[in-house]
């Protein structure tokens, strides 16, 4: 036990280094940060940013909904529930409109506080040209708003973003802490390095291309490279205390994740990058990039 215990130790500090490394890489490159440069910088940098779209495109689809799925089955199973209701879907669902009901509250209270100040022209309707007058709900009136995206990167998306993965992060975690095995530990923490490292390099480069701050997103990096170590404490001490309600509470909170998840994927990464014009084929070629890297460390366990 105490052998296992250096091991469990050892998988915690590396885990913790390994993602500040890979996390600070862009936040402290300000070749990231720089979105006004010229137009192959800027196509660079969406092109990374579609390989961080398909990142997270396969974290969604082939490890955390699985993942999910797979814990909360066989805990309703252990539990002897046997319901037609589609329960861990609906948990999936919560978590989804958790977040949509939320960002809707706080965009609504934005629009609220500066409706005068959004609804007033920019610059005189004579030097412009066409039907809009440049305001957002013209935009939107005429038809051509699908190519505008006028909350990507936003700080409150980048946010979620980055609890959904954070809260992830501790469920990785914790099944290297609840583990009885070192070679079992050793295994798992392999995967999740590898796999984290992908994670955190694509979730830096969408937070420094967000209106949030540089401190705060070392903060952001900081608090996320101790999300797993916290988790594999919790795992240790989960295996001590033997609670009997433990794997229902964490199959729960990983369904919340999970529909965060998608939301953040399916309304935020991909389609800020897919419905900016220009470069269309390339974009979806670094998108299936970015899955098929992710699919291939999942495909080699």
């Amino acid at each position: 036990m105490e052998y296992l215990l250096q091991v469990k130790i050892g998988a915690l500090i590396g885990l913790l280094l390994l993602t500040l490394l890979f996390g600070f890489i862009p936040a402290r490159v300000k070749w990231f940060r720089d979105t006004n440069g010229s137009e192959i910088h800027r196509t660079v940098l969406s092109l990374i940013s579609c390989f961080a779209g398909g990142v997270f495109l396969a974290a969604c689809l082939l490890d955390i909904i699985p993942d999910y799925l797979s814990d909360i089955n066989a805990e309703l199973q252990a539990q002897k529930v046997e319901i037609s209701f589609p329960l861990p879907e609906f948990i999936m669902a919560a978590g989804f409109f958790m977040v949509l009901i939320l960002e809707r509250i706080v965009l609504n209270c934005r629009e609220t506080r500066g409706a005068q100040e959004e609804r007033a022209p920019l610059i005189p309707d004579t030097n412009r040209h066409g039907h809009g007058h440049g305001t957002g709900p013209d935009l939107e009136s005429s038809g051509h708003h699908v190519h505008v995206d006028f909350q990507a990167h936003s700080p409150f998306r980048s946010f979620m973003l980055f609890l959904s993965l954070s809260l992830h992060s501790v469920f990785e975690g914790l099944a290297i802490g609840l583990q009885s095995t070192d070679s079992k530990v050793l295994e798992i923490c392999i995967a999740i390095l590898v796999h984290k490292s992908i994670i955190v390099f694509s979730l830096s480069v969408k937070l420094v291309q967000s209106a949030v701050r540089p401190l705060w997103v070392a903060a952001y990096i900081g608090v996320f490279a101790m999300m797993s170590p916290i988790g594999i404490g919790i795992g240790i001490s989960v295996t001590e205390a033997h609670l009997a309600a433990g794997a229902l509470i964490q199959a729960i909170l990983e369904g919340l994740a999970a529909g965060t998840f998608i939301y953040i994927t399916f309304l935020e990464i991909l389609p800020h990058e897919l419905n900016s014009p220009g470069k269309q084929l390339l974009k979806v070629l670094f998108i299936l990039l970015g899955f098929s890297v992710m699919a291939s460390l999942t495909f080699l366990g």
